[in-house]
């Protein structure tokens, strides 16, 4: 068992403090290692952001053309290891070996689009804005940038933000959840061996609540991002802010998907029940509230059967399709949110508490499970679950199934599945969520789209990825400038 340590310098030490907590297999309960924790991880964030300040010096006058080629042998190392890095998620997060390998083929992604940013990041130029006046734009890098990441998706997560900060000039300290620290530890051991960059310019620091608060009011650090629950998403970004950092903060989800009465019924079940129970539901994009519109009768029946039938088991296991929740404190809580919903006069369809998996009694696992006619005005609505519950809901109407969405808290998708190009072209219109799917249960932006969020769901103004993470992490300067034909004759 190993006791976790930062990067810090371009090299790893043990922390300062000699608190540790436990990193465990959700799946079996096996403590994988030992990860620093307690008020003293303070002190660690202190020491990266000294040397990142010194790094972030000397990299933000180096050629833009020069600072991406890294990103090229980043993502050739995360190709290559592709297989070791995907197993690490599933130990330490549960998740399926296959969606583990899908997660990081979405962080090789973002660091491709990153690769370009020497050419979405150019300058724009005005001559002649007045007799012998030029004037232009350019966009320079903020400093030294530090990200705070969640437990659902330890290898693509930090990828939404590391290859953009770098790329734009800035250091970057990322500062992952003390769940599942070892899939970035290992990351950043293959780029530490295989990469040339100056020292100090990427740190990776381990700790809870004391290395949040450092990073948040360390006054060399100039950017904060975060994903995670919407009440401490609301806290980075003012704490944040309070301090004068620029913040982009993701938050949480309660999204919805509608089906019409012409949808097709096999495709529409299909796609669903992997929105929902994909990830075990652990998922900012994970579709929770259900929504017929008119007869429901056959989707009802193909949705509970699908539900039934989903394997359930140790993710590194052939021909499993869902795997168990982070921690034993997730899977009481989720518990006794269905309870919730049932005492508040939900129908349980489909149970999935109280099950176990052959072989692994001690894991975390929940099975699928369906509430119908839950109240509209009961808390199971509006929480957010973060497990593999789908509660089923029925409208006459799309237009009513829209107020209802609008009238929501949070905002990060909504989704319609129809053949009907209007209502479709209304949904996508009047639906007030961040990602919009049309026939789609999971409206996950392309890399080089940002991972857009509405209402509660994300504090900020400039999202992950892309172009806006191009902008984020870049602050503009405006020069004019007049050079007149008198003065160019002196010279």
């Amino acid at each position: 068992m190993k006791a976790l340590k930062n990067y810090i310098n371009g090299s790893w030490e043990n922390s300062i403090s000699t608190k540790y907590t436990f990193v465990h297999n959700p799946a079996t309960q096996e403590i994988i290692a030992h990860v620093p924790h307690g008020p003293d991880t303070a002190k660690d964030v202190d020491k990266a952001v000294q040397y990142a300040q010194q790094a972030y010096l000397e990299w933000k006058d180096v050629p833009a053309m020069k600072r991406v080629q890294p990103l090229f042998k980043m993502k050739t190392l995360l190709e290559n290891h592709m297989e070791e890095i995907a197993k690490l998620i599933t130990t330490e997060c549960g998740k399926t070996y296959t969606e583990s390998l899908g997660e990081i083929q979405r962080a090789i992604e973002n660091i491709e689009v990153a690769c370009a940013t020497y050419v979405l990041n150019q300058s724009e130029f005005s001559e002649n804005i007045a007799p012998g006046i030029d004037e232009f734009m350019i966009r320079q890098p903020l400093g030294v940038c530090a990200c705070i990441t969640p437990f659902n998706f330890p290898g693509m997560i930090p990828f939404w933000f590391l290859p953009y900060a770098i790329a734009t000039g800035n250091a970057f300290i990322l500062k992952p959840s003390e769940k599942v620290p070892t899939t970035m530890q290992y990351v950043f051991d293959l780029i530490h061996k295989n990469i040339d960059l100056p020292k100090g310019l990427l740190s990776l620091v381990h700790g809870g609540k004391e290395s949040v608060d450092a990073l948040l009011q360390h006054p060399d650090i100039k950017a904060i991002s975060f994903v995670g629950s919407t009440p401490i998403a609301r806290y980075i970004y003012s704490e944040g802010a309070k301090y004068g950092k620029r913040v982009q903060a993701q938050g949480g989800a309660k999204n919805p998907i509608v089906i019409m009465p012409d949808a097709d019924i096999e495709m529409t079940t299909k796609i669903i029940t992997d929105s929902v129970y994909g990830c075990a539901g652990q998922r900012c994009l994970a579709a929770s509230l259900i929504i017929t519109v008119g007869d429901n009768k056959n989707i009802k029946d193909a949705l509970v059967e699908a539900a039934k039938s989903r394997k359930v088991g140790y993710g590194l296991e052939d021909g499993i399709e869902m795997g168990p929740v982070i921690s034993q404190e997730s899977k009481t809580r989720i518990e006794g949110l269905i309870q919730k919903g049932i005492a508040e006069g939900a129908n349980l369809l489909v149970d999935g508490t109280h099950k176990s998996v052959s072989g692994f009694t001690q894991g975390n696992f929940l099975h699928p499970t369906i509430l119908e006619n839950v109240p509209l005005n009961k808390e199971i609505i509006s929480t957010e679950i973060f497990g593999p519950v789908m509660s089923l809901l029925n409208f006459k109407s799309m237009d009513d199934s829209i107020r209802f969405i609008n009238s929501g808290r949070y905002g990060n998708m909504a989704c319609i599945f129809t053949q009907d190009g209007l209502s479709a072209r209304k949904f996508r219109s009047e639906a007030m969520a961040g990602n919009i799917g049309i026939n789609v249960g999971v409206a996950a932006p392309v890399a080089q789209f940002p991972f857009s969020g509405w209402k509660e769901s994300f504090f900020g103004d400039l999202h992950a990825q892309g172009r806006h993470g191009i902008e984020f992490y870049t602050q503009t300067k405006v020069v004019i400038e007049r050079w007149p034909k008198t003065w160019s004759r002196t010279f």
